[in-house]
């Protein structure tokens, strides 16, 4: 961490994607609004989407056009039910994958919840200059993403290198 560089604040949405969670119940969601606050962001949206795979893309195509929008964080959906569609549904809207996104959070996930992990479809990408992070829609797994892997790659102090010189987040 380079204490000596400035913090640049980002704009961060946060999608929860489930078919019965509420603004009251969605404990995931309001962990990461918690995080991305406390870290000091800014959340600039909140919504919970139904897991539709046309929804989805259209909540998240809005955020990715706009240019006040510097990253998304989806919790939900990625699991291996008949209903789970997040990758489906985003993964298409890439302009590049972060693979090591991923890969990272399953390597993470293996001491809380063994070889589980492998069921995890995380995943990461960038478009129009928003990065995005789509995480399972556990608690647990998203305090793992947070804590593990997004806490220091949306702080532009964090060395070598962080996701934020390449959103339109602004010094």
């Amino acid at each position: 961490m380079d204490v000596e560089k400035e913090f640049i604040v980002m704009n961060i949405a946060v999608l929860t994607v489930s078919d019965t969670r509420t603004p009251e119940t969605d404990t995931s969601g309001q962990y990461l609004v918690e995080r991305v606050t406390e870290s000091g962001h800014t959340l600039c949206a909140r919504e919970i989407v139904i897991d539709d795979i046309y929804l989805l893309r259209a909540k998240v195509s809005d955020w990715i056009a706009d240019p006040e929008v510097h990253a998304v964080i989806s919790t939900g959906g990625t699991g291996f039910t008949g209903r789970d569609s997040t990758p489906e549904a985003l993964s298409p809207l890439f302009d590049k994958e972060i693979d090591g996104f991923g890969e990272l959070f399953r390597h993470l996930s293996l001491s809380d919840i063994g070889t589980s992990t492998v069921q995890s479809r995380a995943l990461g990408g960038m478009a129009n200059k928003t990065v995005i992070f789509c995480l399972p829609g556990s608690t647990g797994a998203c305090k793992t993403a947070w804590e593990g892997i997004l806490k220091d790659q949306l702080d532009s102090r964090h060395r070598p290198c962080n996701f934020v010189p390449h959103t339109n987040a602004k010094k």
